[in-house]
């Protein structure tokens, strides 16, 4: 765990008058699931492109396992394994077809390749269709199929952009264990996702992007510790009383408090001490809560304490990636058709 497998130093990149990228840093330990979160448009999305040589960046230096991805991206591309956000396989060809020639594509010889696209189709139960056009699968079957594309050539190292959405709870949750299948033979996981569950399960850290910088790089249980010990949720029931409620709130207690709708959350390391001064206040005002949880910090509090955001369920054309006309946007649109 002592070696980088991706180092990131800083990386810039713009798109007209949209600066996706102002300057990133972050190194991945080899043998590791790193998880790359933020909201809509932070720039996650256009980190992973450049890191898998599809975009050249403006400014900085990227390696993968030593390679420069500018230098050297023939070096990094043979070292590598991508599952983007738009699945990238023939709609005309078979589940197999597609498997093998991918294999192909990554120098495996005709058996070799024959035998893992037979596994994979397997571990990813397909195998009903294996014969089948893609054409004629459903979309989770599509995104299963692009994910074990990714996994044909064993790379050392994995990209996969948001891989399990439109994926149902079982196909998940057979993704993340061939995940921690991959790291514990060695693999590197880079993954971005908008499950800030499946970060905190499977990253051993998280970098948070925002506007195109990093605001915070840790794992998750040291961003998580900062948000306190007990998180609170009031529904107040009505958006005008929890405005009210989220400025006393925020001028009498000594605890980060913020708002959603009609929902007023707080933390503190003092839970118990905290929820009754609380209550103690709200109802001195007038606003006692219709009702409240009491939990422990998620990596979704953090996300929203850091970004001022929920993760979204869908990624727009992040970081003006289609709006250049470049590369990127190209394969994005032509994906999406398929």
């Amino acid at each position: 765990m002592g070696d980088v497998a991706i180092r990131v130093e800083g990386l810039t990149k713009r798109f007209g008058e949209v600066e996706a990228l102002r300057g990133i840093d972050f190194e991945v330990p080899a043998g590791s699931v790193f998880g790359l979160l933020g909201p809509n448009g932070a720039g996650k999305t256009t980190a992973v492109r450049i890191l898998t040589t599809i975009l050249p960046p403006d400014g900085g230096h990227a390696e993968v396992l030593g390679h420069d991805v500018v230098r050297d991206a023939e070096g990094v591309r043979f070292r590598i394994g991508l599952a983007g956000q738009y699945a990238a396989i023939d709609p005309n060809l078979t589940g197999r077809e597609n498997l093998k020639l991918t294999g192909r594509l990554a120098q495996l010889e005709g058996s070799e390749a024959s035998s893992r696209a037979s596994d994979l189709l397997e571990r990813f139960e397909l195998t009903d269709a294996a014969d089948r056009p893609t054409k004629t699968y459903s979309g989770g079957m599509r995104r299963r199929l692009d994910v074990a594309a990714a996994l044909v050539a064993r790379p050392p190292v994995v990209f996969l952009d948001e891989p399990t959405t439109g994926l149902d709870l079982h196909s998940r949750n057979e993704l993340w264990e061939m995940i921690r299948e991959l790291v514990a033979e060695g693999a590197t996981v880079l993954l971005t996702t908008q499950y800030l569950e499946e970060a905190d399960r499977l990253a051993e850290r998280v970098a948070v992007i925002d506007g195109g910088r990093v605001i915070a790089n840790d794992t998750p249980a040291v961003l998580k510790s900062e948000m306190g010990s007990t998180v609170v949720e009031l529904s107040l029931g009505d958006e005008d009383r929890a405005i009210r409620a989220e400025e006393v709130l925020g001028r009498e207690l000594q605890s980060p408090v913020k708002r959603e709708l009609t929902v007023v959350t707080v933390s503190s390391q003092d839970g118990s001490r905290m929820l009754i001064d609380a209550l103690r206040i709200l109802d001195g005002q007038d606003l006692a809560p219709t009702s409240l949880n009491v939990r422990e910090p998620s990596l979704d509090d953090v996300f929203l304490a850091l970004t001022g955001h929920h993760a979204e369920a869908e990624d727009q054309a992040e970081d003006g990636a289609t709006q250049d006309g470049g590369r990127g946007g190209r394969r994005r649109r032509r994906r999406r058709e398929a």
